[in-house]
C-alpha cells in the first residue's frame, strides 16, 4: 500500500515544501489549506512533476470542527495517513489587548486545538499499524516569552512541550514525533501577522527549513532547530533568566511592528 502524507499549510511556504519532498519520495498527499485554487495548482504540479495522487482538502483549521471533518471524510476514502504534518499556523502582532479576542481565538484554534486534534484523531491508526510519523511545526519563538506576539510565543511553547512529552509517550511504539523549531522565514507568514521583513542572516528560505524538518522527520529525531544561528540563539535564550528573555524580545517586535 503506497504511503499517505497529510500536510496542513500546504499551499505555501514550509508546507508547499514540505509537500515536494514527499512527493519526491513517492508519497501520496492530502493537502489542506483555505484556499481551494492554489491547492490545486499545487496538486496538478506535484502530480506531473512526481506521479503522485495528491488529493486536495480546502479548510480553516480556525472553525471548530475543522479537524473531525478532515479526519472523517479520509476514513470514509479510505485514506490511511502514515505521516502527519501539522505546519499550519500564524501569528498576531501588537499588544495583546488591542487585538481583537475573535483573532486570539482563531490563533488558539489554528496553532493549537487543530493541532491536538488532527494528532489525536490519526495517532490510533498509526499505532496499530505500528508505524507512523509526525512531525509538528513549532519556532525558536517557544524558548521565551515575546511581549507584542504574545500568544503566538506562548502557542509554540504550547507545541514545543506538547509534542516533546509525545515524542517520549511513544518510545518504542514505531510511531515518532518530531517538533520543528525555524526561525525567521521567507514567506507570507510576516504580512499576515503585520510584521515588516527583515531580511538578514537570521532569515532562512522555506525549502531549506522543510529540508531540515523532513530529514528529522525521516531519522525520528525528536526535535530539531532550523539553522545553525537558531540553534545559537535558543540555546542562551533557554539560558537567560525569563524576564530578561521577555525584555528583549518585546523590544525587537516593537522595532518590526507597522
Amino acid at each position: 500500500m503506497k504511503k499517505q502524507a497529510l500536510i496542513t499549510g500546504a499551499s505555501q511556504g514550509i508546507g508547499y515544501e514540505f509537500a515536494k519532498l514527499f512527493a519526491a519520495d513517492k508519497y501520496d498527499l492530502v493537502l489542506v489549506a483555505r484556499d481551494e485554487a492554489r491547492l490545486g495548482e499545487v496538486a496538478r504540479e506535484l502530480g506531473r512533476l512526481y506521479g503522485v495522487k495528491a488529493k486536495v482538502l480546502s479548510k480553516d483549521l480556525a472553525l471548530p470542527g475543522a479537524a473531525r471533518e478532515i479526519f472523517d471524510e479520509l476514513e470514509r476514502e479510505e485514506i490511511n495517513v502514515s505521516a502527519l504534518v501539522n505546519n499550519a499556523g500564524f501569528g498576531v502582532q501588537g499588544a495583546f489587548v488591542e487585538v481583537a479576542l475573535e483573532r486570539h481565538r482563531a490563533l488558539m484554534e489554528v496553532n493549537m486545538n487543530a493541532l491536538v486534534e488532527l494528532t489525536r484523531l490519526f495517532l490510533p491508526q498509526m499505532l496499530a499499524q505500528g508505524e507512523g510519523r509526525i512531525l509538528n511545526v513549532a519556532s525558536t519563538a517557544a524558548f521565551q516569552p515575546g511581549p507584542f506576539a504574545a500568544l503566538y510565543y506562548a502557542s509554540k511553547a504550547f507545541v514545543y512541550s506538547f509534542s516533546c512529552a509525545l515524542a517520549e509517550e511513544l518510545t518504542g511504539s514505531g510511531v515518532t514525533v518530531t517538533t520543528l523549531c525555524p526561525g525567521m522565514t521567507r514567506s507570507q507568514f510576516h504580512a499576515r501577522a503585520g510584521l515588516k521583513r527583515a531580511d538578514g542572516l537570521l532569515m532562512m528560505d522555506a525549502d531549506a527549513v522543510a529540508k531540515i524538518g523532513y530529514r528529522a522527520l525521516m531519522r525520528g529525531k525528536p526535535i530539531v532547530i532550523a539553522g545553525w544561528l537558531n540553534k545559537v540563539g535558543a540555546s542562551v535564550a533557554k539560558a537567560l533568566p525569563t524576564p530578561w528573555t521577555a525584555k528583549v524580545a518585546g523590544r525587537l517586535n516593537s522595532a518590526v511592528r507597522k
